[in-house]
C-alpha cells in the first residue's frame, strides 16, 4: 500500500511539469493546418492575496511586433515573458497584458500624509474660502497623493504566471487554428469557383478561336489581292500563337492545385500561399488581355473577384 501511494504521488507531482514542459515544445516540432494570424487568449492565476489575469491577442503583420503591458513591479522579468511568447509565436502583431487585482482585506495602497498636506496648504493660500474637504478631494488627486508599494516577485509566482502565460498561448493558438480552419473552406471554395469559371473558358475558347478566325478570313478577302500570300500567312501564324490561351490555362490549373495542396500541408503557409495567389493573377490577368471575346473577359472578371478575395484573407494567414 505504502508503494502505491508513494508512486501516486510522484505520479500526481510529475504530471504539471510534464504538462508544462510539452506547452514549452516550439511549435516546429507540432504537426499543424493552416492558422489564422487572429487569436484571443486568456488566463487566471488566483493566489493568496492577488488575482493575475494574463490575455494576449494578436492580428496579422509580416513579422512579429510584440507589445507588453505589465505592472513595474513585473518589468524586470519582461525579457523572460517576451522570449516565451516570441518563442511560440512566429508572426504577428501581438498585445500581451498582464493585470493584477488586489484581494486581500488590507488595503495595497498607501496615503503620502506629508505630500497630501502640503498640497492642501498651498490650495488654501489660492483659494482661502475653500473647505478642508473641498481642498481635501483636489489634492488626493494630484500626483504622487497615493503610492502602491512595489512587491518583489519571488521565483515561485513567476513560474507559475509562465505556466498561465503557456495556457494562454495555447488558448490563442486554438483560436488561431479554428479561424485557419474557417479559412481554408473559405479558400476551397474560391479556389473551385475558379476551377469553374476555367472550365468555362475552355468552353468558350473553341467559339473564340472561330470567330477570330471568321474575322481574319473576312480580312483577308478583302485584302488578299494587295498583299503577299507567303507574307501574310506568317503574320497570320503569328497573329493566332499570340491570341492562343493554351499556356495559361495549364498554368493557371496547375497554381489552383497546386494551392489546394499547400492547404493541405501539416504547417501554416501564409507566404507560399501568397506567392501562389500573385502566379494566378498574372494567368488571369494575361487571359484577360489575349481573350478578344466579350463572354470569356466577363468570366475573367469573375475570376478576378474570385482571386481578390484570397488575397485579402491570405494576408491574415500564419
Amino acid at each position: 500500500m505504502y508503494k502505491i501511494n508513494l508512486q501516486y504521488t510522484i505520479l500526481k507531482d510529475f504530471l504539471p511539469a510534464l504538462k508544462i514542459y510539452l506547452l514549452s515544445l516550439p511549435l516546429e516540432n507540432t504537426p499543424t493546418m493552416i492558422q489564422s494570424m487572429t487569436g484571443f487568449g486568456k488566463s487566471t492565476l488566483q493566489l493568496e492575496n492577488k488575482k493575475i489575469t494574463l490575455e494576449i491577442k494578436s492580428l496579422n503583420s509580416k513579422a512579429i511586433d510584440l507589445n507588453v503591458r505589465i505592472p513595474q513591479a513585473y518589468r524586470e522579468k519582461e525579457l523572460l515573458l517576451r522570449k516565451v511568447i516570441s518563442d511560440r509565436l512566429e508572426r504577428g502583431k501581438i498585445d500581451f497584458t498582464l493585470t493584477v487585482e488586489n484581494t486581500s482585506q488590507s488595503s495595497a495602497t498607501l496615503i503620502n500624509t506629508a505630500v497630501v498636506r502640503g498640497y492642501m496648504e498651498q490650495l488654501q493660500t489660492i483659494t482661502p474660502e475653500a473647505s478642508s474637504v473641498d481642498l481635501l478631494g483636489i489634492a488626493m488627486r494630484l500626483p504622487e497623493a497615493i503610492s502602491t508599494p512595489l512587491e518583489e516577485v519571488d521565483e515561485e509566482e513567476f513560474a507559475l504566471i509562465e505556466k498561465q502565460l503557456l495556457i494562454a498561448l495555447e488558448h490563442l493558438q486554438d483560436f488561431r487554428s479554428k479561424e485557419g480552419a474557417i479559412l481554408k473552406k473559405d479558400f476551397s471554395l474560391r479556389i473551385s469557383n475558379i476551377q469553374e469559371l476555367l472550365q468555362q473558358v475552355e468552353v468558350l475558347d473553341e467559339e473564340r478561336f472561330q470567330a477570330i478566325r471568321s474575322r481574319m478570313e473576312r480580312a483577308i478577302d478583302e485584302i488578299r489581292e494587295r498583299v503577299d500570300e507567303n507574307r501574310f500567312e506568317q503574320e497570320l501564324i503569328f497573329y493566332l500563337e499570340k491570341l492562343d490561351i493554351t499556356e495559361e490555362k495549364v498554368r493557371l490549373t496547375n497554381h489552383l492545385n497546386y494551392f489546394l495542396a499547400t492547404l493541405e500541408e501539416t504547417q501554416s503557409n501564409g507566404r507560399k500561399l501568397g506567392f501562389i495567389a500573385q502566379e494566378m493573377g498574372r494567368e488571369i490577368n494575361t487571359l484577360g488581355s489575349k481573350a478578344n471575346h466579350a463572354a470569356m473577359q466577363q468570366i475573367v472578371v469573375l475570376m478576378k473577384n474570385e482571386l481578390e478575395k484570397i488575397k485579402e484573407q491570405v494576408l491574415n494567414i500564419l
